[in-house]
């Protein structure tokens, strides 16, 4: 048992020690797998991504720094109070995505750089798995909307009451042909495998993903948000 004790300790000890070495950079690692190095939106993610994404929770100025680097078009919002628990801190306005939204809508900052890593690594690799094209335009619901889950009276406030949510309806792809979560998400076809490829990336990103299959509310949209909760449905 005390040799048992004095490995794990030795093991622990030098855990400890490369951490200190990775983080003050006396050992190179590279970015991906350097947990204190910055969330790049471009590089293939990893189990490391998550952690990254948290950490631009408590930091909005490394938020801003990796949304300067996606390919978002957008503008900073003021912060503001719309109502008791409702309103806009940290956000953005999002104007296109590297497909097209139609109408602009607003986002907080941790939201939209997922948004941004699920249309890079899910949304856009599903499209050419499944259709062999792109992705090039997005139908939406919108995102903020200082109202309560379900818009029920005595329900806690939804997430789209901060602008931490955007309702996806469905997607265009480049030749044209459209794909829509209430049409096609229980058809036969290749449509209902890339909605649910879709939403299933989604999850890699976001904390709250509601499909179809959640409950009947859901029926016509994919709900994501970044939220205190993990849900994959």
């Amino acid at each position: 048992m005390r040799t048992r004790v004095m490995v794990l300790c030795s093991l622990l000890s030098g855990a400890a020690i490369a951490c200190v070495a990775i983080r003050r950079e006396w050992i190179a690692v590279p970015p991906a797998w350097n947990p204190w190095s910055p969330l790049d939106v471009a590089a293939a993610p990893n189990f490391l991504t998550r952690y990254k994404l948290a950490r631009l929770s408590n930091d909005p100025e490394a938020c801003r720094s990796t949304l300067r680097a996606s390919g978002l078009e957008y503008e900073l919002l003021t912060d503001r109070v719309t109502g008791e628990s409702c309103g806009l801190r940290d956000a953005v306005l999002i104007r296109r995505t590297p497909a097209d939204v139609g109408e602009e809508f607003s986002l907080t900052c941790r939201t939209a750089v997922s948004v941004e890593l699920w249309q890079r690594h899910a949304l856009q690799p599903a499209a050419h798995r499944h259709f062999g094209r792109a992705v090039t335009g997005i139908q939406h619901f919108g995102s903020y909307s200082c109202r309560n889950i379900y818009g029920r009276p005595d329900a806690t406030r939804s997430r789209h009451a901060t602008a931490e949510a955007w309702d996806i309806a469905g997607f265009v792809l480049e030749d044209g042909r459209r794909i829509r979560v209430l049409g096609d998400w229980q058809s036969t076809d290749v449509s209902a495998a890339f909605l649910r490829d879709v939403r299933d990336g989604a999850c890699r990103f976001f904390d709250g993903v509601l499909s179809p299959d959640y409950n009947v509310a859901h029926r016509d949209h994919l709900h994501l948000d970044r939220g205190p909760y993990r849900v994959c449905r």
